[in-house]
């Protein structure tokens, strides 16, 4: 049983470093790698290099960096305000609308930016205000903002998706094209779940309307922000491109077994949102050398953080498969013989404790890849029982001690993060798990 020995050490490895040591989780990665890696014993160089190697010259690794500064670009060049003041026109004159602004805005933010804590500082700077004049107290204000930026992983594409895609650690393969839809879906659910809190929280609050004075005119943010939309449409091309009829009937043309050989979404989707941000915010990108400078340099750290912690949870994943853990795994669910509906539960329990103090990536790296493999053992189909998984770490910053988004919008609103613990769980935590298990047990279809 040396494979689940190795994955239990590398996993306390990962926790101890990121939470007793306060190393960042890059850090971590890189000596749960090495871990992983001596548990190979006097093979443990050979495999080692070989794991490295494959993580290196997988073109995820690059995507998913270029995924982050195509976030960090849509934010500088002002394209998500926009986005925002046009949501705001629309639904700001309602009881509680910027409560639902930053719901909408959430939703949409994630299926394009993915990082939890950008999108609570990007949403929760503007919304956690507009709620306070609302007479939405700050402490529900925060726990709403914290609550909505974990939608960026429930939808595609995500680091944290981009861990359980292509790894072979568990014996078990997934392609971006068959998980795009799943995710999507179960992205979908997890948008309705937030809006019913949101009305909930928005009745109990005693929230009233954004005063007109408060609020842009629709007329103007359509005029300066219907282009933002154009994003929404970028993103569905390539995926159009490179799926159903239209695949095969563009690999017809050019006489190929199947388009996305030759042409990568993975890769090619950041690039494309990359071009489209920035003629939409051209009049806002870097001027001359030095501002360029400036802006590589204030966004490497989020870069760098990433690039590290997606390859080495490549890597290490890669070093795990080499000490049998998939065939040990499934000897030990055989054993357990559990419904689907409890395993899942159990899953959702342990994802969840891990992504209380990691954050939503850490967490696919440590147990995403052997989750999602227990539930294929289970007969849960592998798309679905990703989705799944994907839903439970979503609560980065719902429970305690919580994430990054957790501690952005307390401190936006300027309250203590203790007094929205009851409310992240409540609301967020308790109903995530169960939309996660009913996911994963048939029950929500996708």
């Amino acid at each position: 049983m040396i494979g689940i020995w190795a994955l239990l050490v590398y996993l306390a490895v990962i926790i101890v470093m990121v939470t007793a040591l306060k190393r960042n989780v890059g850090e971590a990665m890189i000596v749960g790698f090495v871990v992983a890696v001596a548990f190979n014993g006097t093979q443990a160089l050979a495999h080692g290099w070989t794991a490295l190697y494959d993580a290196l010259t997988d073109e995820i690794v690059y995507a998913t960096v270029l995924f982050v500064l195509m976030g960090y670009l849509l934010e500088r060049v002002g394209v998500m305000e926009r986005m925002i003041n046009l949501l705001d026109s629309v639904l700001g004159g309602i009881k509680g609308g910027p409560a639902y602004v930053s719901t909408v805005a959430s939703a949409g933010l994630g299926s394009i930016v993915h990082n939890q804590a950008a999108i609570a500082a990007t949403v929760g700077s503007v919304t956690i205000p507009w709620m306070d004049r609302s007479k939405i107290d700050r402490t529900t204000s925060a726990a709403i903002v914290a609550g909505n930026a974990g939608m960026g992983i429930t939808f595609p594409f995500s680091a944290s998706m981009f861990v359980l895609v292509g790894s072979g650690a568990v014996g078990f393969t997934l392609e971006i094209e068959e998980l795009f839809i799943p995710l999507l879906i179960g992205g979908l659910w997890c948008v309705l779940h937030r809006l019913i809190v949101t009305a909930i929280q928005v009745h109990r609050s005693g929230a009233v309307a954004t005063d007109r004075a408060n609020r842009a005119k629709f007329g103007e943010a359509f005029r300066k922000g219907w282009a933002t939309l154009l994003l929404f449409p970028a993103v569905a091309l390539p995926m159009v491109i490179t799926s159903g009829p239209v695949k095969t009937a563009i690999s017809g043309y050019v006489d190929v077994e199947d388009i996305t050989d030759q042409v990568s979404v993975i890769f090619w989707l950041p690039i494309v949102l990359i071009v489209v941000g920035s003629v939409l915010g051209r009049k806002n990108l870097p001027r001359g050398l030095r501002q360029w400078r400036d802006f590589l340099v204030d966004a490497t750290p989020r870069l760098g953080i990433v690039g590290i912690t997606v390859l080495f949870a490549f890597a290490g994943a890669n070093a795990l498969a080499t000490t049998g853990l998939p065939e040990q795994l499934a000897g030990v669910l055989e054993g357990m013989d559990l419904p689907v509906w409890l395993l899942a539960l159990v899953i959702g329990l342990i994802v969840i404790a891990v992504a209380a103090p990691l954050s939503s990536t850490a967490t696919m790296a440590a147990v995403g890849t052997v989750s999602v493999a227990a539930l294929v053992a289970a007969g849960v189909p592998a798309t679905t029982a990703a989705t799944a998984v994907l839903i439970f770490s979503s609560c980065e910053a719902a429970v305690p001690p919580g994430g990054a988004p957790l501690y952005v919008s307390t401190g936006i609103a300027g309250v203590n993060p203790l007094y929205t613990f009851p409310k992240m769980l409540v609301y967020y935590a308790l109903p995530l798990l169960a939309i996660g298990v009913l996911v994963a047990s048939g029950f929500l279809p996708i």
